[in-house]
């Protein structure tokens, strides 16, 4: 077990969870195959969790939850595991986007982060940077889990068509995202919405933003460019951006129609028809 006895539970999000992990299979009497065996992974990959230089999935939090009877203790310590491989001017905007009641999206050229799949997150992320893939997609994906948790914001996206015609990371992952989008179709929390090329000139022409309302404290903007983002509770710049939003969805396509179009366009990146999930 290399470095284990000098694991510094202190040092970061990462290396607690591992020292927790350890800390729960000992107490148990387990040996890391052995809790291995028992969860579907290898005995390595438990080593490698319990010493910091593996990210562990919500999907192994739960199952060793469950096994270790740790009563969740693990899968809530994953959240802030998460959020602390995601860039550090962008962790204030994921605990934002997780305490929002309503979010509104518009990107005119890229699905948004709370709506990729791993395959499209991967191409995305990697496109001029591969270091540390595996831990920045997971720290994406995790971040959609504000939109399966008991009480979800109310999801907004107006997206431009050119982000479902530009082929990210391929036919094949292409197909697999806009069928993701669909799905979506008859789900009354996350609505979607096209802005079709024909719209023509529209209000978002200045660039994507995000608005995030909330119960007791003031709505934000949320803008980005190629630096960090930026945040802002000027109720001007708020109430601009939320005209904006309401002349985005009424020249984009209905939810129904463009759950249509999307379908249309999974048919354009494979080539042929598929089945639709």
């Amino acid at each position: 077990m290399t470095h284990i006895n000098i694991l510094d539970p202190g040092a970061s999000p990462l290396h607690f969870y591992g020292s927790e992990l350890r800390r729960y299979r000992e107490e148990t009497g387990l040996t890391q195959k052995e809790l291995g065996d028992l969860l579907n992974y290898t005995g390595s990959l438990i080593g490698q969790i319990e010493t910091a230089r593996k990210v562990p999935t919500l999907a192994f939090s739960r199952r060793a939850d469950k096994e270790l009877v740790t009563g969740g203790a693990l899968a809530r310590t994953l959240v802030l595991v998460l959020r602390s491989q995601l860039p550090a001017w962008f962790q204030q905007v994921a605990r934002l986007q997780e305490l929002a009641t309503e979010i509104c999206i518009f990107h005119p050229h890229l699905v948004h982060g709370l709506l990729q799949t791993t395959a499209y997150a991967r191409a995305v992320l990697g496109a001029l940077d591969q270091s540390d893939l595996d831990k920045r997609t997971a720290a994406r994906l995790a971040r959609q889990q504000i939109l399966e948790k008991d009480n979800p914001p109310t999801f907004w996206a107006v997206i431009g068509e050119a982000a479902l015609r530009q082929a990210i990371g391929g036919p094949e992952t292409m197909w697999e995202q806009l069928n993701h989008l669909r799905s979506f179709e008859h789900n009354p929390r996350v609505n979607i919405q096209v802005l079709p090329f024909s719209a023509g000139a529209h209000a978002g022409l200045p660039g994507s933003f995000d608005l995030y309302r909330f119960d007791d404290d003031p709505d934000l903007v949320y803008t980005e460019d190629y630096g960090p983002g930026h945040t802002t509770a000027n109720p001007d710049t708020f109430r601009d951006c939320s005209l904006r939003y309401d002349h985005l969805q009424a020249s984009a396509l209905s939810i129904t129609d463009s759950a249509e179009l999307i379908r249309d366009l999974m048919e354009t990146h494979s080539g042929q028809q598929f089945p639709v999930a």
